[in-house]
């Protein structure tokens, strides 16, 4: 028996039930109890008659049956309950360390997910929010090159800066301080082909919801500034208790729906993780619509 139980403890971490197992087969039971600090380690199947018990330390105990002498026995096995704590938090700690691999991993995966999505975050807000002043600079320059007493290059090259630093910075665009309406108001509201209905009594939204719809208007304008150079471009918001709903069209040439591009699959990626909905209106000859809608 004892070099059975010799063999399992050359084992770096024998299972307690192998041990239970390793002393019932060498005492000839049927079956055979290991219990240490109140747990039982069972081996064998059950029988009938009476257990006989030993004490092998303070908080461990040994039962078998059907029942014998175990004095000797019990002597013996003086240091089995110490190999089963051990093997116990060998045990315990193969688990705590397998955790703590699994959980370090789990961390490096959603930073590497959280650095991705700011990525792209960053990316989208030069895409909708920078580039609308520049499309909106190149259109002064041009404008500045037939008449250049016309020209009001300053204060656009002004907010194209204001608008980048935002963006490295990673903050919310500064106007949205004061609301979606008064921030489309002072972006949009100085140029002459854009008519804004904004309701006067639209609600706040969560930041991220402002956010997106700020930025996918601003895209909007910006592609028809760039595809339908002079169209009149109306934009407007409406807000309500389920969320927010905003459209940006133009009278200008139009396009073939299958010809929507990247900026246009920018603006839905703007809104598909705040279950919001886009939807694109345009044909040849009849303008372009873009309109859309963001749960509050």
């Amino acid at each position: 028996m004892l070099a059975a139980v010799a063999r399992l403890v050359a084992d770096r971490a024998p299972r307690p039930a192998l041990v239970a197992e390793a002393i019932g087969a060498a005492l000839g039971a049927a079956e055979c109890e290991l219990v240490v600090d109140g747990v039982t380690h069972r081996w064998g199947a059950e029988s009938t008659g009476a257990w006989s018990r030993a004490r092998l330390d303070e908080h461990a105990e040994l039962r078998v049956r059907p029942a014998r002498r175990l004095g000797a026995v019990a002597d013996a096995l003086g240091p089995v309950p110490d190999l089963v704590r051990l093997a116990l938090s060998v045990d315990e700690l193969r688990r705590a360390g397998t955790e703590a691999a699994a959980e370090l991993a789990d961390t490096r995966w959603r930073a590497a997910a959280e650095m991705d999505t700011e990525r792209r975050r960053v990316e989208r807000d030069l895409h909708d929010g920078t580039q609308h002043h520049l499309v909106a600079l190149r259109l002064a320059v041009a404008l500045a090159e037939h008449d250049p007493a016309s020209a009001d290059l300053g204060p656009r090259l002004d907010a194209a800066e204001a608008t980048l630093v935002r963006t490295a910075a990673g903050v919310l665009p500064e106007p949205l301080a004061d609301g979606l309406a008064a921030a489309l108001g002072a972006e949009l509201g100085t140029h002459t082909d854009v008519r804004l209905d904004l309701a006067a009594d639209l609600p706040r939204y969560p930041a991220p919801v402002e956010t997106a719809v700020y930025f996918v208007c601003l895209e909007a304008v910006g592609n028809a500034h760039k595809h339908a150079v002079g169209a009149s471009i109306d934009v407007r918001l409406r807000g309500s208790a389920a969320g927010l709903s905003f459209s940006v069209s133009d009278n200008g040439p139009g396009f073939e729906p299958t010809a929507t591009g990247t900026g246009l699959a920018n603006l839905t990626t703007r809104l598909t993780p705040l279950g919001g909905t886009l939807r694109v209106d345009s044909a040849l000859g009849t303008g372009t619509t873009v309109e859309g809608f963001v749960p509050g």
